[in-house]
């Protein structure tokens, strides 16, 4: 028994000599697919079959296991010039798991029997509108198409349309429109550019939104939005933990936020900014803070140019749980951001190796990561060595 014991004791030795020589990686990194159009959104329809978003106007369903692909029909006219095109997509919650939905799902887990939610440019009088809409998926087809809000968002330039969509437990989507590269849009109540809107899931204002006003109110404010002063949030995630919003934006030169979204709250866009004008040093704004608007819970200075944000809840990375992860484009990282209470406490870069810009990040049933690249390629993060070295490094 005592050699039994010495054998067992200097196998262990050898294990944690192996791991202390060699480092164990955290995670593993396999290509699942490429050669796609900007794969700016994705959705999980079933435990292998991902519905792709390309900024280009197409949509794609993607076999996770043999690669098959299948062009989805159905689409309506796309603005896909500049930065506009089509952008997010979610899969939406069902009757049985949102107490106060009032649209006509039917509780059904069949992905066909469930809304997709999307948003999109839509091209209005020569100009592109943020819009959000829904459909069914039926035979590798759209239907029941509903433009539930074409936002009042038009301008004369070709950026800043947001868009992503996020989900609470309490029948409400939030979804992102950018301001749409006209600054005082982010002051302006009376247009959807530079906020975060808030409805219903069958397109109606819910009735406590912070901007429903009475007959003889003459502010003109537009009922669906939530929060604003926002330049460009292109990453939103809802924390179903502990009931609140988040969102991350683009700064200008410099001044990337991470915000957390409050009813009501005015975040700043133009008139505070932690970033520079493109053509000098020169600050935007009238300084960092300023009574009345709400500070970001975390700034990159420099841009890392955030696209998407999740709220990590899998078992895969223990470690991570209630971590946002972003991704990035132009210091093309995977981002990931601890917090404490509302609090950004540490901040960690993945993937810098890949050299490539993260546009979407989502994660699947097991934890596992979906990771979506400007360059048409899309990655899953998994625990690597799990037997061996299966603690996760902070």
């Amino acid at each position: 028994m005592k050699n039994v014991f010495l054998i067992f004791t200097f196998w262990a030795a050898l294990i944690a000599i192996e791991c202390q020589a060699k480092p164990c990686e955290d995670y593993e990194l396999e290509k699942v697919a490429e050669g796609l159009g900007i794969p700016w959104g994705m959705a999980l329809i079933g435990p292998n079959t991902l519905l792709v978003a390309e900024r280009g106007g197409q949509l794609l369903q993607l076999d996770l296991i043999t690669g098959q692909r299948q062009r989805i029909k159905g689409l309506p006219p796309i603005y896909a010039k500049g930065q506009g095109g089509l952008f997010d997509i979610q899969l939406g919650p069902n009757a049985t798991n949102n107490g106060s939905n009032t649209d006509s799902n039917t509780g059904s887990n069949n992905s066909s029997q469930q809304w997709l939610y999307f948003t999109y440019a839509k091209p209005v009088a020569g100009q592109g509108r943020t819009t959000l809409a829904r459909a069914k998926l039926q035979k590798g087809k759209l239907t029941q198409w509903q433009d539930l809000l074409v936002t009042e968002s038009g301008t004369n330039t070709d950026r800043h349309f947001g868009s992503r969509i996020a989900f609470d437990n309490k029948g409400h989507l939030f979804f992102s429109v950018g301001d749409r590269g006209h600054r005082p849009n982010g002051q302006d109540l009376t247009t959807h550019a530079g906020s975060i809107l808030r409805l219903n899931l069958d397109g109606t204002v819910p009735h406590d939104n912070p901007f429903v006003t009475n007959a003889n109110d003459k502010s003109n404010a537009l009922p669906e939005i939530y929060s604003y002063g926002h330049r460009n949030p292109q990453g939103l995630a809802y924390d179903t933990k502990n009931q609140r919003l988040w969102a991350i934006e683009h700064g200008p030169r410099g001044g990337d936020e991470i915000n957390l979204i409050k009813s009501g709250y005015n975040y700043g866009w133009p008139v505070v900014s932690f970033g520079k004008e493109y053509w000098g040093p020169v600050s935007v704004g009238d300084g960092t803070f300023k009574a009345g608007m709400e500070p970001p819970t975390k700034v990159y200075t420099p841009s890392i140019a955030p696209s998407s944000l999740l709220v990590y809840s899998g078992r895969a990375f223990t470690a991570w749980r209630g971590n946002l992860l972003s991704g990035a484009l132009k210091l093309t990282h995977l981002n990931r951001v601890v917090l404490d209470a509302e609090r950004a406490s540490s901040e960690h870069r993945l993937l810098s190796e890949l050299n490539e810009r993260i546009r979407q990040v989502i994660e699947d049933d097991q934890g596992y990561l979906l990771i979506a690249t400007d360059s048409g390629s899309i990655y899953r993060l998994k625990p690597a060595d799990i037997e061996a070295c299966s603690h996760i490094h902070e």
